[in-house]
């Protein structure tokens, strides 16, 4: 079967994750990335206008990717919201530990990074990671109305507390070269939502 131009797409951008989510955004040349994918160098601009938009582009595949397998945990039939939300961080800290990502951690690597260097990519990190506190938010709403877990204040705050604390404690396993913060998250995530 002949590749398409929008396999070649993903290609770059699946690459791109993979090796950004080691050495960074600006650490990395597109032509590092169009190498490792294979892809002839001159072709870059065949498929992105600037690497402001070619990051945009990385940064929006990622997201999508992310929120559909996320879409899966919390989705899973047969268990309680409490359940979902819990295999959700029991996968987080699989995926975030250490150098261990394996392109699973992109926005605790480029977060602050890109954020400062390209609007269009700070925009899209917003719109991912609001997607992402959107579905703790119905899956905490979710697991009060079944009964397996229970909050002190708003599923909105608890949402965007907990991922952010999560967020954090990443960033602080990969200072420390230790995976304890992950395991603090854990236990305070567990206390957050009384289970």
């Amino acid at each position: 079967m002949p590749v398409t131009q929008g396999d070649t797409r993903r290609s770059i951008l699946d690459t791109a994750q993979r090796i950004m989510s080691h050495k960074g955004f600006a650490a990395v040349g597109i032509n590092e990335v169009l190498s490792e994918a294979g892809v002839p160098k001159g072709s870059f601009y065949h498929y992105f206008s600037s690497k402001d938009a070619f990051g945009e582009a990385m940064m929006r595949s990622y997201f999508a990717d992310y929120l559909a397998d996320m879409d899966s945990v919390l989705g899973e039939p047969g268990a309680t919201s409490a359940e979902r939300l819990q295999k959700y961080w029991d996968g987080w800290r699989e995926t975030q530990s250490l150098d261990d990502c394996q392109g699973k951690c992109l926005a605790v690597k480029l977060g602050a990074e890109v954020s400062d260097l390209s609007e269009s990519m700070r925009l899209a990190l917003k719109e991912g990671t609001t997607a992402i506190v959107d579905r703790l938010e119905r899956t905490i709403e979710a697991g009060l109305a079944d009964g397996s877990l229970s909050i002190d204040g708003d599923a909105r705050t608890t949402a965007q507390v907990l991922y952010e604390m999560w967020l954090g404690a990443s960033v602080m396993a990969k200072i420390h070269r230790d995976i304890g913060a992950l395991d603090t998250a854990t236990k305070v995530t567990r206390q957050l939502l009384h289970v």
